[in-house]
């Protein structure tokens, strides 16, 4: 089962961001489509509001397969649509991020605060390639000073994209490269 962490602000700052989160919805399961995995894949994200929202309910319409390891500060107030596999971890905010990043295959970031950037960093320390949508006008651009690593330890490669297509274009090449090894191990 490939899981794509997605990292995504947890409010709605303009329609430029909610249509750029819409765009890499649509693409990427193109993407998954014609690799032959959306039945493989699941979209890991962390709660069911702000961008996360627009990017579960753009992916349950397209049919692809959504997870959410919601915090437990808002376990109770959450209400998830049919389809969605709810985690219930009992891990606050910044330790359910610890484990979404962790969890993944691959993180997608489509920009967003404290979160987001921290979701990035635990990912890129446990050697999870991270993939970024810059230019979001949200704190998370700052992390494109760490591109393409945050040390000398160069965990995992962190790749900063200037639009949700060119994002998809190389998740999508990554994403290839993975199924291509885990089918030759398979045969």
């Amino acid at each position: 089962m490939l899981k794509i962490g997605i990292a995504a602000h947890s409010e709605i700052k303009d329609k430029k961001h909610v249509d750029a989160a819409l765009e890499f919805v649509e693409e990427l399961s193109d993407c998954l489509n014609r690799l032959g995995l959306k039945e493989n894949t699941y979209l890991l994200l962390g709660g069911y509001w702000g961008i996360m929202k627009v990017v579960i309910d753009k992916a349950l319409e397209k049919g692809l397969r959504v997870a959410v390891l919601p915090p437990c500060e808002r376990d109770s107030e959450e209400i998830f649509p049919p389809g969605v596999l709810v985690v219930r971890t009992g891990l606050s905010m910044r330790g359910r991020s610890i484990a979404m990043a962790r969890s993944s295959d691959v993180l997608v970031s489509l920009g967003g605060s404290s979160g987001t950037i921290l979701e990035i960093i635990a990912a890129y320390t446990e050697g999870v390639p991270v993939y970024i949508l810059g230019n979001t006008g949200l704190p998370s651009d700052k992390v494109e000073v760490f591109s393409p690593f945050i040390d000398e330890r160069r965990s995992s490669l962190i790749t900063i994209s200037a639009s949700p297509i060119e994002l998809v274009s190389s998740v999508c090449s990554y994403l290839e490269t993975v199924a291509r090894r885990k089918y030759e191990l398979v045969r």
